[in-house]
């Protein structure tokens, strides 16, 4: 009797693990592009087409591709990172132009902007703490050693900047996340007591420039501008002739651990975005580790910001540190924060490289693990500008403020290809090309479209099949363009 327990007890557990184990065996993905439409955008130098629709493709069975047939291979079944948006910057100096507009090409430009029917649907925002370089001067919130901030005020940011951003946030239907950057805290508050050529923050003043921050967010959003997050410092590693304020690693992390965090949190505002670094892709895995390795700095951390401005130095762009950080820290998550053109030239405005800088840097920025992805000002005037310094620089439109007119860059087209199609919750999946001239990256759209963008920056015409599951679509890449291909 007691064998017959024993082997009834045996044959119960065993069916226990069997059941158990059946719980967590997940089904295998499928995805069928059967009956399924190829919608295809192109934007290409010496043409007329700008996100233009150009052919509607259908798919054929096609088994195994020889390495003679160039191919994009998708899989939407592998799924990475979620995008949480893509935009540009509201900063003084678009306020200023885009109020020197019409308000028939003010209302053009939002359109152009923030519509996802009629132009390219940004999903995103950033503006400035106080001056920087893109603003007409510099300026400050509080007065002289005001160290409680009782002088606290925006008034500045009514005249141009706040409404810019209340008419953006309408433009896109009311919801437009906003995350906000110092450029420097007031001079009093610095060992160099300047607003410019870096300094440092001086230890006395720590609370109260994380007390800065509070008073900065819940007065925007006392005037009815919701604030999504905040970055620690703009180019923290940055001593500039305009506004900059430097920050180690170790000083960036111990600021976020001992004051900026703590005071978010007890302050109500535990749930806004908090981004470090906002500088380079060159430091960002060693500023990264600093801060993300200490688990009382991590915590307070939502995202690591960066820049493209590496290639000063003579680099090219570092998209493997951006990778490595991600898969060093895959909780955390990755947001380009800044990038233009630097050097602005009136007669380059038609530059095709000006694009293909753009689309170079999101396909591979994207593929590294980034989620979000930031452009610097949406607008600037005729001279690159206005700038306080000097620094003058291109933008993907541009604003003849004296003959009333919007020039739109090719820029605006690139980062259209990807604003306009890939929306807010897509999930990145599994995309690779069979050549070196055929970039892309791939997005499966929470309404179940997917998304593929293909650039070519070669001088040739190469004709590819986008090859999904055994099924191809096949097409043609024009020479220096840049499409998306809907599947849907």
């Amino acid at each position: 009797m007691k064998r017959n327990l024993s082997i009834l007890l045996i044959l119960a557990a065993a069916f226990n693990v069997s059941a158990q184990n059946k719980k967590v065996v997940k089904p295998v993905q499928t995805y069928t592009v059967a009956n399924k439409k190829v919608t295809v955008y192109t934007t290409a130098e010496k043409s007329e087409y700008r996100i233009s629709k150009t052919e509607t493709l259908s798919f054929a069975e096609h088994k195994q591709p020889f390495e003679t047939e160039p191919c994009i291979f998708v899989d939407p079944t592998i799924k990475y990172q979620t995008l949480v948006g893509i935009g540009g910057a509201l900063t003084d100096a678009s306020a200023e132009t885009f109020a020197k507009l019409s308000k028939k090409n003010q209302q053009e430009l939002l359109t152009a902007y923030y519509s996802k029917d009629k132009g390219i649907g940004y999903t995103l925002a950033r503006t400035n703490i106080a001056s920087c370089d893109f603003s007409s001067g510099s300026y400050t919130y509080v007065q002289d050693n005001d160290k409680d901030l009782k002088t606290f005020s925006v008034a500045h940011d009514e005249e141009f900047k706040i409404p810019l951003i209340k008419q953006a946030i309408a433009a896109s239907g009311g919801k437009l996340p906003l995350f906000v950057s110092p450029w420097s805290p007031p001079a009093w508050m610095k060992d160099n007591n300047s607003l410019i050529q870096g300094g440092h923050l001086l230890p006395a003043y720590r609370q109260s420039w994380a007390n800065h921050y509070v008073k900065f967010i819940k007065t925007y959003e006392a005037m009815g501008i919701p604030v999504w997050g905040l970055s620690v410092q703009n180019e923290p590693m940055a001593k500039q002739k305009w506004e900059s304020c430097v920050f180690t690693a170790e000083e960036e992390r111990d600021f976020i651990k001992n004051f900026l965090g703590p005071t978010l949190q007890k302050s109500g505002l535990a749930s806004k975005k908090l981004i470090a670094w906002d500088h380079n892709r060159d430091q960002i895995f060693q500023r990264a580790s600093t801060i993300l390795n200490d688990k009382d700095a991590a915590k307070y951390v939502w995202g690591i910001g960066f820049h493209w401005y590496e290639t000063w130095t003579g680099s090219g762009m570092q998209f493997g540190n951006v990778k490595q950080t991600h898969e060093a820290y895959p909780d955390k998550a990755l947001i380009f924060t800044e990038g233009c053109k630097e050097k602005y030239d009136v007669n380059k405005l038609d530059d095709w490289t000006l694009g293909e800088r753009y689309g170079y840097s999101m396909i591979n920025d994207f593929n590294a693990g980034t989620a979000a992805w930031t452009d610097w000002n949406i607008l600037l005037d005729e001279k690159g500008g206005p700038n306080h310094v000097g620094n003058f620089c291109f933008a993907p439109v541009h604003a003849d403020t004296k003959n009333n007119k919007l020039i739109y860059t090719n820029a605006y087209y690139y980062m259209g290809h990807f604003s306009k199609f890939i929306r807010p919750g897509a999930k990145r999946i599994g995309a690779a090309s069979s050549r070196d001239k055929l970039q892309s990256t791939a997005f499966l759209n929470p309404d179940g479209k997917l998304v593929v963008v293909v650039m070519n920056q070669s001088d040739d015409k190469l004709k590819y099949s986008l090859w999904i599951k055994g099924e191809a679509a096949t097409t043609t890449s024009l020479p220096h363009s840049i499409t998306t291909l809907v599947v849907e």
